[in-house]
């Protein structure tokens, strides 16, 4: 496998030291999928919007599910389904649900649904708490680099 920024990521380890995580590029996808191939590893997107700051994500069901935007995207009862239905460019995470410091730096990475942050009512995912602190040191001036290279960053 070719190393490239968008394929190499440094993390935390339970015991506190960086380790290196390979993960293949996700250039198809418009959106980043996980949890049986749910965009925003399968949260409730509209749910993020009533949280309090830090909390975790709400898990979708597959119970509620609509596609949009070459997705499929789960949510936790009827009423969030029909808000995002109604207008899903106001719920859908930016930067496709890829962790937003990533994008902001060049390259992709999954976005953890328990790594968010609502920002001017758009909603950001991150790869963990960790990097989430990272972004939130700057929200305006990562949104203004996240811009600047997505779409171009999926493709490498």
């Amino acid at each position: 496998m070719r190393l490239t920024r968008r394929t190499f990521l440094t993390t935390a380890t339970a015991g506190g030291a960086a380790a290196l995580v390979w993960r293949p590029a996700m250039a198809d996808e418009a959106y980043w999928y996980e949890n049986g191939g749910y965009a925003a590893d399968g949260a409730d997107v509209v749910a993020y919007f009533g949280l309090a700051a830090g909390a975790d994500g709400v898990r979708g069901s597959d119970s509620f599910v609509t596609e949009w935007n070459g997705a499929r995207w789960r949510f936790s009862n009827a009423e969030n389904l029909a808000a995002f239905e109604a207008d899903p460019q106001r719920y859908a995470p930016q930067f496709g649900g890829y962790c937003s410091y990533a994008v902001s730096r060049g390259y992709t990475a999954h976005g953890d649904r328990n790594a968010w942050t609502v920002h001017d009512g758009r909603l950001y995912l991150n790869y963990n708490k960790s990097v989430r602190a990272r972004w939130q040191t700057d929200i305006p001036g990562n949104i203004t680099k996240g811009r600047a290279n997505w779409p171009s960053v999926l493709s490498g």
